[in-house]
């Protein structure tokens, strides 16, 4: 914890007080405090602090980034004026004074803009287009993020059986971090973000656009909603319409999970982009942008604190997990939903979130790995029969659940083995079998598979070199 006078918080969807940090002045307020005095720090020479919260804030509201690192201060201090940067260099000793003591789990929701109304909390009591759990481990020097599919099935307090993108429109963001809490073993929910989604375009277009791979062509039009999707596949440099399409369109077998997957896609397109020193002259835009679309229950020391403890993290520390689950089938529920897999809930609030089981774990679970795990392999090398190559090795090494997927179309110089569920313990056991790449911990790859191997050039090196040496 920082050193000083220890600070509580009662708002905790669970009994008891949450304490997060300790501070020389100030205490948590109850609810989000007026703009003007949240972000009068900024006011007075922290826009480079602003300027790295801010993005992340905002991002995350399409799954993008609540945990990046960049070192913004070092960059933006010899840019500022003198008077300026002198109240930045003040900003930075602030900032050096505060710390994480204990894990924190943030809460963070890109919500449908509430229009008419003149009470300025309400217009971000729409329905979650975008929820995300983010736990800033301090201890470990991690991040771990959990995107939760907006369809995803759950109880609602006087509501009933809905769809867990409803609870913020009913209740706001504390009855929101409540169902997320009941929904997932209990997990604690210290404090939570909300961002208008509208936000997402000029977020693009503030950073410069953002460097994306489009699998297939994305077509689609629906006047209704006076939505137009045109996107060609291949490796692009999106602007702020055309990531809201890449982030929008559904018209394909996965429908809403499909769209949780591109979000995670642009997380790391836009982590790239804001790490590097050609954000600088854009942190005015960005500033901007907080001052206008956030609402939250964090209080600047607490901002302060999760800035500390992110631009100390390197990118290998930033993991993400969508929640485990299912389609609901034609005729089960009289809507669609995302039915949650209680096995899979229970892995990643395990290996995730250090929340354990309610019940007994199958073996198998929270971190090992079985010879019958689902493995979907994908040909990214460029050559000929490498996917099949690969199942065949797997399958000497004991594996049984093995099935090959369409190839990836883009070609990857590395092999991916991605944690599909979650496990990445698991997944970096799979990598040891393989001797070759990387461990992916997001759930960019097969929506059916415990785990998705994208075999890249170096396995093909691999085997030759293995060929010539036999």
């Amino acid at each position: 914890m920082v050193h000083g006078q220890e600070v509580t918080n009662g708002d905790h969807p669970r009994k008891g007080s949450t304490k997060l940090l300790r501070s020389p002045r100030h205490n948590l307020s109850r609810r989000h405090k007026p703009k003007s005095k949240v972000f009068s720090p900024f006011v007075r020479g922290l826009s480079w602090g602003v300027g790295f919260m801010g993005t992340i804030l905002l991002s995350a509201s399409l799954g993008t980034a609540i945990a990046v690192y960049t070192p913004i201060a070092q960059l933006v201090l010899p840019f500022l004026p003198a008077p300026l940067g002198s109240l930045a260099t003040d900003g930075l000793r602030q900032l050096g004074t505060y710390s994480l003591g204990r894990p924190v789990n943030v809460l963070v929701m890109g919500v449908d803009r509430v229009e008419g109304t003149e009470n300025p909390e309400a217009e971000f009591n729409g329905r979650s287009d975008t929820i995300l759990l983010v736990r800033f481990e301090p201890e470990q020097g991690q991040v771990n993020m959990l995107s939760i599919p907006r369809d995803s099935q759950v109880r609602i307090p006087n509501v009933g059986i809905t769809k867990i993108n409803e609870a913020n429109a009913y209740g706001g963001g504390q009855l929101a971090a409540q169902v997320v809490s009941d929904a997932l073993n209990g997990v604690a929910v210290d404090r939570y973000v909300r961002l208008t989604t509208d936000t997402f375009k000029e977020l693009v277009d503030a950073v410069g656009g953002v460097n994306v791979f489009v699998p297939a062509d994305m077509q689609y039009t629906d006047q209704t909603q006076g939505l137009e999707i045109n996107l060609e596949k291949g490796w692009q440099v999106l602007d702020g319409e055309q990531a809201e399409q890449f982030v929008r369109f559904r018209q394909d077998q996965y429908g809403d999970i499909g769209r949780v997957q591109r979000q995670q896609i642009l997380l790391k397109a836009l982590r790239e982009k804001i790490q590097s020193p050609a954000i600088i002259p854009r942190l005015p835009a960005l500033i901007g942008l907080v001052r206008e679309h956030i609402d939250t229950n964090l209080t600047w020391e607490e901002m302060l604190a999760l800035m500390n403890f992110s631009r100390q993290l390197e990118p290998e520390n930033f993991q993400m997990v969508m929640l485990p689950g299912r389609f609901s089938d034609v005729g089960e529920y009289n809507r669609s939903y995302w039915i949650i897999s209680d096995q899979g809930k229970n892995q990643v609030m395990t290996e995730f979130f250090a929340v354990e089981s309610p019940v007994w774990s199958a073996p198998g679970e929270n971190g090992t790995l079985t010879n019958n795990v689902r493995i979907a392999i994908q040909n990214a090398s460029g050559s000929p029969g490498m996917a099949r190559q690969v199942s065949e090795f797997l399958q000497t090494q004991g594996f049984t659940n093995i099935y090959l997927s369409s190839d990836y179309p883009d070609r990857l110089e590395q092999t991916q083995v991605i944690a599909q569920q979650g496990n990445v313990s698991g997944a970096n056991q799979l990598l040891a079998n393989l001797g070759t790449g990387r461990v992916e911990a997001s759930s960019i790859g097969e929506i059916e598979s415990d785990f998705t191997i994208r075999v890249g050039q170096d396995w093909l090196e691999q085997s030759q070199e293995s060929f010539v040496s036999n």
